[in-house]
């Protein structure tokens, strides 16, 4: 009896450090509960033949699982009636015996390999159990009365975890006779008075396991803390970033309709010295020299010539004729038309030939000729 109750205090102090190398959360009372049914032989160990001693068994547990390594529970078995069939000493009810007892497991794997935050496929448990038995005996045959007597038991579950609630079992185990019989005196572990008993058996668990959790770690949530900081800084700085380039858009949005309501600027522009000015005429919607402009062209390029160090400003112009952004870069184009041809033609520098759109003009009444690149020279003697 010290051995066992030595060795229980040994398993009992390693699942405790097994348990606690776990961090798991604690499951609520309703869960881990269990019941199940079990069937199978038993037989004495000695004194009388195995097999031919052996007669069926049935019984009933109802268990809690404390921790993913200790359970508790109580069960009830009772052994068929077979003594009758052989003519010995027997009972007069479907059952030879019955017993009535309190057991705990203890998971092995658990205990020696580590919870692993989840059931298993497969897991052996130790059991060891104490309770009361009894045999059932018809009054006044041979003198022989019913007799309750403590018992005590050890074995094995090898247990095959179907799901996490749903387990089909094999449990082998021995019980002992720890009183006696028929005055036998005091017999406790004596293998002649005991039963070896080989059981099969389902169960089923109810409500969640133990899950895990994962430690609190204060240097982690800091850290983590110091992220979530910096995260809503440089969410504040982009809000702001936003919030000035939204006033900038609003600020452009109003300089576009302005621009956009604005009356289109006419340039008009009179001179009175005809002498240094010359006027190249084209087409609507043209900015080709035509031959007949060419003579005054050619005026320009031979003054330019005669007079080495003089320039040429070039305004080109549109009449109002048409798209008014069409006008505009035609205004370019004729301008600078003109100082290509100068360029090319002529041969005459393009650093003494400014070229500029001035878009539409309104120099002449005669619409037509404000279709024109007006070409004022200076000597710059």
């Amino acid at each position: 009896m010290k051995k066992t109750i030595i060795a229980a205090a040994a398993i009992a102090a390693l699942g405790a450090m097994s348990a606690t190398a776990q961090v798991v959360e604690q499951p609520k009372f309703s869960d881990n509960w269990s019941i199940g049914i079990d069937g199978g032989v038993t037989t004495p160990m000695k004194q009388n033949p195995f097999f031919g001693s052996m007669r069926g068994q049935v019984g009933v547990h109802f268990g809690k699982q404390l921790t993913p390594v200790f359970g508790l529970g109580v069960e009830g078995l009772a052994a068929v009636n077979t003594s009758s069939w052989k003519g010995r000493v027997h009972s007069t009810t479907a059952f030879d015996n019955s017993y009535v007892g309190l057991y705990g497991t203890a998971d092995l794997f658990n205990l020696f390999g580590g919870y692993q935050c989840k059931v298993r496929p497969f897991n052996i448990e130790a059991v060891l159990g104490a309770g009361w038995g009894h045999d059932y005996f018809h009054d006044n045959i041979d003198g022989v009365e019913d007799f309750n007597y403590f018992v005590t038991k050890a074995g094995l579950n090898f247990n095959f975890n179907v799901n996490d609630n749903f387990t089909i079992a094999i449990k082998p185990y021995v019980a002992w006779n720890m009183g006696g019989n028929y005055n036998n005196g005091n017999v406790a572990y004596n293998i002649n008075h005991a039963t070896f008993n080989l059981m099969a058996g389902v169960k089923y668990r109810f409500g969640d396991y133990f899950p895990c959790v994962r430690p609190y770690d204060q240097a982690e949530v800091d850290a983590l803390n110091g992220q979530i900081n910096e995260l809503r800084g440089a969410l504040d700085a982009s809000v702001a970033a936003n919030d000035a380039l939204m006033a900038q858009s609003a600020t452009l949005a109003a300089d576009l309709a302005a621009c956009q309501n604005q009356k289109p600027k006419v340039v008009k522009e009179v001179t009175n010295n005809l002498s240094s000015v010359r006027f190249v005429f084209f087409r609507i919607g043209s900015y080709k020299i035509t031959a007949d402009q060419m003579p005054n062209l050619e005026m320009i390029a031979d003054y330019m010539k005669n007079h080495p160090k003089s320039t040429v400003v070039v305004k080109g112009y549109a009449s109002k004729d048409g798209n008014y952004d069409f006008n505009v870069k035609l205004a370019k184009n004729r301008a600078e038309a003109v100082k290509n041809a100068l360029v090319s033609k002529y041969k005459i520098a393009a650093s003494r030939i400014t070229a500029e759109g001035e878009g539409i003009g309104e120099m002449f009444e005669e619409e037509s000729w404000n279709r024109v690149s007006i070409c004022t020279l200076e000597s710059n003697k």
